[in-house]
This record gives C-alpha cells, sequence and structure tokens, in this order.
C-alpha cells in the first residue's frame, strides 16, 4: 500500500501569488511512485492550482478542504459542492476535520451526509477522526496518561455515525470501493498543540481503526493516516510505525522545505 501525504494548508497563504509560489515548490518535490502526495488548498485557489497540477508531471493531485451534501447545485449560499470540486480536477476532500467540528458545529450527522454524496460522484473521501482531551488524556498524580479505553470508544462512534450507510460489498445498501476512503486519526489535543502523539499509540489505534471498519462496514485493508502536530523532524517515527499509511500536515505543509523532508520520511516505507 502506497504512503499518502496530505497537505492541508487550512486558511494558508494569505495571498494568491503565495499560492502559486507554495503549489509550484510542493509540485518540483521529487518522490517515489510508492508515495502519493495531496494538496488541499483554498477553494479560492483552486483554479489557478489546477493548471499547474495538470502540467505537473507525477506532481501533487489536488484535494478539497470540505464539500457540501448536496450537488451539483443549489441555492446553498457559501457553500462547494463536490461537481464544483470535479471540474478543477479535485480527487480527494477532507471531511470532518475537527476544526470544523469544533468551530461551525459540524455534527457527524451532517458529516455523514457530505461522505455519501462525495462518494457518490467520485471523490476519495479522507475521513478526520479522533478524541478530545477529555476522552484521550487522564490527568493522575503521575502526569497526563493516555485513556486508551475512552479514546477507542469516542473513535468508533465517530466512525459508525460518520460512515452510516456505508458497506464494501457489492450488493450493499452503498456500495464504496476501499481504495475511496482513508481515515485521518487526529487526536485533537494534538492538533495545532505542538504535542504529538505517541508514534506507537497512535499506531495502535490504526489497527484499532482497520480492525472496526472490517468487523462494522466490511471495509478490509483501510489505509489510516496519522495527522497532530505532524513535523519533519517527528514524521519518520509516524510513517515507521506499520499500521500507519501516510500523515495529514498542517501547518508544515506551509513550508515546502520543511514538506519535503515529510515527503522524504515516506520513501521506502512499507
Amino acid at each position: 500500500m502506497h504512503k499518502l501525504i496530505i497537505a492541508n494548508w487550512k486558511m494558508n497563504p494569505g495571498t494568491q501569488k503565495d499560492a502559486i509560489r507554495l503549489f509550484s515548490a510542493t509540485a518540483k518535490i521529487p518522490h517515489s511512485k510508492n508515495v502519493d502526495v495531496v494538496v488541499c488548498p483554498p477553494f479560492v485557489y483552486l483554479e489557478s492550482l489546477s493548471h499547474i497540477s495538470a502540467s505537473a508531471q507525477g506532481g501533487p493531485a489536488l484535494g478539497g478542504q470540505d464539500v457540501f451534501w448536496e450537488n451539483p447545485s443549489g441555492a446553498y449560499t457559501g457553500e462547494v459542492s463536490a461537481a464544483m470540486l470535479k471540474s478543477f480536477g479535485v480527487e480527494y476532500v477532507i471531511i470532518g476535520h475537527s476544526e470544523r467540528r469544533r468551530l461551525l458545529g459540524e455534527t457527524d450527522a451532517v458529516i455523514n451526509k457530505k461522505v455519501l454524496t462525495a462518494l457518490a460522484a467520485g471523490l476519495k473521501i479522507i475521513l478526520c477522526v479522533g478524541e478530545p482531551s477529555e476522552h484521550g488524556l487522564t490527568q493522575t498524580a503521575h502526569g497526563l496518561t493516555r485513556n486508551t479505553k475512552l479514546a477507542k470508544k469516542s473513535v468508533a462512534n465517530q466512525l459508525k455515525k460518520d460512515l452510516a450507510g456505508i458497506r464494501s460489498a457489492p450488493n450493499s445498501i452503498f456500495h464504496i470501493p476501499n481504495s475511496s476512503l482513508t481515515i485521518a486519526y487526529e487526536p485533537i489535543w494534538a492538533i495545532g498543540t505542538g504535542i504529538p502523539d505517541k508514534p506507537e499509540d497512535s499506531n495502535s489505534m490504526a489497527v484499532f481503526i482497520k480492525s472496526f471498519l472490517n468487523s462494522k462496514f466490511q471495509i478490509p485493508n483501510s489505509r489510516v493516516l496519522y495527522g497532530g502536530s505532524v513535523n519533519a523532524k517527528n514524521a519518520a517515527a509516524f510513517l515507521d510505525q506499520p499500521k500507519i499509511d501516510g500523515a495529514l500536515v498542517g501547518g508544515a505543509s506551509l513550508d515546502a522545505k520543511n514538506f519535503k523532508k515529510i515527503i522524504e520520511a515516506a520513501q521506502n516505507k512499507k
């Protein structure tokens, strides 16, 4: 299975000129055939970046940072449909990022509608799940300790609701090709804090997620990424883990030199 490295630019950079400069530098980063690279810029930059992506042989694929649950158009002010994303050559879409759950009030029901719509439109899903600090970390006399049971329960609950109605079997309610779904495990307490999870703990969660998807949804061999304060210094430790299939990178993807080091860390990993 190829490693998947995704750059989530979030609401960055501040100008189209800077976005073109950053994407052009990212497109020049060499990577082997066993590594897939995706860049998810703000919607307003997709048109200009799609031209660069189309001309950059072997360059990064484009992803959207979100998608609306109605398609292809309608009276939905401020929203972007799957058809609109695909018109710019977008292949992937991030759904359920913790910042949208927390800041914009996205519920699992809303996320489920987006997942079903995006899959029906032929987009590849990057579904974000992860436990909050109160479910993942517990204060003890010896300091902060991970509460593995609560963390797994929280993630399982998200997966169950976010993927409702999906099965991998062709005769199921909603058929999903295995390659169309990637789970990005991001413990919420690690995002943007500079405090990443322990690689071995995230690997254990990846094992749990793969097993849960297989037993609950009949989705075998799913790809699971780690996200949450990933940078050039710690990426290799996560990518060395046997069940972690890549990384969802935030701030470190805004510096092409640092992002290059993360891609290099994914080279030749199995």
